[in-house]
């Protein structure tokens, strides 16, 4: 969902900046759903409210809950067969891509100097290597960038 929220949202509806959709994207990884729904919600919230809220976040979700459903009706008559297996694994390669590709695009963004970068592998090391929740490695990430990052419009002497 990533890549499709960044086009749709950031490029071409121009609703929120790239830095806004990583901070949805990291309040989401904290609240519990999706990072589509969450961002919708916050979304919708930030240009109308509540009502904004509730409707776009039925918006996004009332249309996959439909195909969905009408998918697993005939999908489980099909699932057994090969070609079938292998059009699946096919597009687990390509989520893989598509999610790297948004890795990438928004760690330009938002890795901006050395600090940020240590922030980054360090934080990348612990998920990789260690079971700890990923909450708790966002709130590190937040704590370690409230003490090492230089406040903005602060000079260094300061």
């Amino acid at each position: 969902m990533l890549p499709i929220l960044q086009r749709e949202i950031v490029e071409k509806r121009h609703w929120a900046t790239e830095e806004e959709l990583t901070d949805y994207y990291a309040i989401g990884q904290c609240t519990p759903g999706v990072i589509a729904v969450n961002t919708a919600t916050f979304i919708g919230y930030r240009y109308c409210g509540i009502s904004g809220a509730i409707i776009a976040t039925l918006g996004l979700v009332c249309p996959s809950i439909i195909i969905i459903t009408v998918i697993a009706m005939f999908l489980k008559n099909f699932a057994q067969i090969e070609a079938i297996k292998h059009a699946f694994n096919g597009i687990r390669a390509c989520v893989c891509a598509l999610i790297f590709h948004a890795v990438i695009k928004l760690g330009k963004k938002s890795i901006v100097d050395n600090r940020s970068m240590i922030i980054f592998l360090i934080i990348l090391a612990l998920a990789v290597l260690t079971s700890v929740s990923t909450v708790v490695l966002i709130v590190c990430a937040g704590v370690a960038g409230i003490f090492l990052m230089p406040a903005s419009g602060q000079k260094k002497g300061e």
